[in-house]
């Protein structure tokens, strides 16, 4: 069911993982940011929006991981815009001709048979350095920064005191950063996501992360503390502590801890081969 975070600004969580799709109210539809995951889920949050007498005005994904670019033919044809290099990347996975056994690949083993990929990654790249989405809905401020994914964007709800923060500032998932690669520093690349979201946190009173709990003002500010302290312990080579891994985190994400070791391991394979 849907839930009211602000005025016109609605969630909807899925069961697994704890995805929040994320409602926008406008004058002609709605916009719905990260649909997912299960068929049911999404048939459930057309129906909601239908009950409550809105429609699908257009879409938008944060960041082109597979569980924020699904769709169904329920929410209708309206058009799913991301930013320009998150549009990119999905043209360059699609252009894969095993791209739905790759992206079914993806899924978790719980929800393997229940997740429509038919309209998977159909996203429309805004023009680069977009910074305002354009609709005709309260405004909406697009942050693209590098941190977690190529062509990440968090949105500001300017007029509703709203930042969507995409997959950042969760309670339960601990900071998971980009693919390695040759030319990268994903540590860093978090830091500047972290920097360029904390800009805007004045003028946010509530935070809808893409996995978790919705948090206030405090709970904001306190969320970019604690993912920063984070980062900068794995840039010292060490698992952080952190109330999100190992014995504290929430029961069912125990495998946070995985994330962390890896990302450990895999800076450290980095800093011998001698990179950055």
């Amino acid at each position: 069911m849907l839930s009211q975070v602000a005025e016109g600004v609605f969630t909807h969580q899925s069961a697994l993982l704890e995805n929040n799709a994320v409602v926008v109210r406008g004058r002609n539809g709605a916009l719905l940011v990260d649909p997912g995951l299960t068929e049911a889920e999404m048939t459930c949050l057309a129906n909601d929006l239908r009950e409550s007498g809105q429609s699908v005005a257009a879409g938008f994904a944060t960041h082109p991981d597979w569980d924020h670019v699904l769709w169904h033919p329920d929410l209708g044809a309206a058009p799913r815009y991301g930013t320009a290099r998150c549009a990119a990347f999905m043209r360059d996975f699609r252009s894969n001709p095993d791209w739905r056994a790759l992206a079914a690949a993806a899924l978790p083993p719980e929800i393997a048979d229940e997740t429509p990929l038919d309209l998977f990654g159909l996203i429309t790249g805004l023009p680069a350095g977009t910074t305002e989405f354009p609709w005709d809905g309260p405004r909406v401020r697009i942050i693209e920064h590098p941190a977690h994914a190529p062509g990440h964007a968090a949105l500001l709800v300017a007029d509703r005191g709203v930042l969507i923060a995409g997959d950042m500032l969760s309670d339960v998932l601990v900071p998971n950063l980009d693919t390695l690669n040759d030319a990268n520093d994903p540590t860093e690349e978090y830091l500047v996501g972290l920097r360029r979201l904390e800009a805007v946190a004045g003028d946010a009173d509530f935070v809808i992360p893409g996995h978790g709990s919705v948090g206030g003002a405090d709970e904001l500010r306190a969320r970019i503390e604690q993912d920063r302290a984070y980062v900068l312990t794995l840039q010292e080579g060490d698992v952080p502590e952190d109330p999100r891994v190992g014995s504290t985190a929430k029961p069912g994400w125990e495998w946070t801890t995985d994330i962390s070791a890896d990302q450990v391991a895999r800076l450290a394979e980095r800093h011998e081969r001698g990179g950055v």
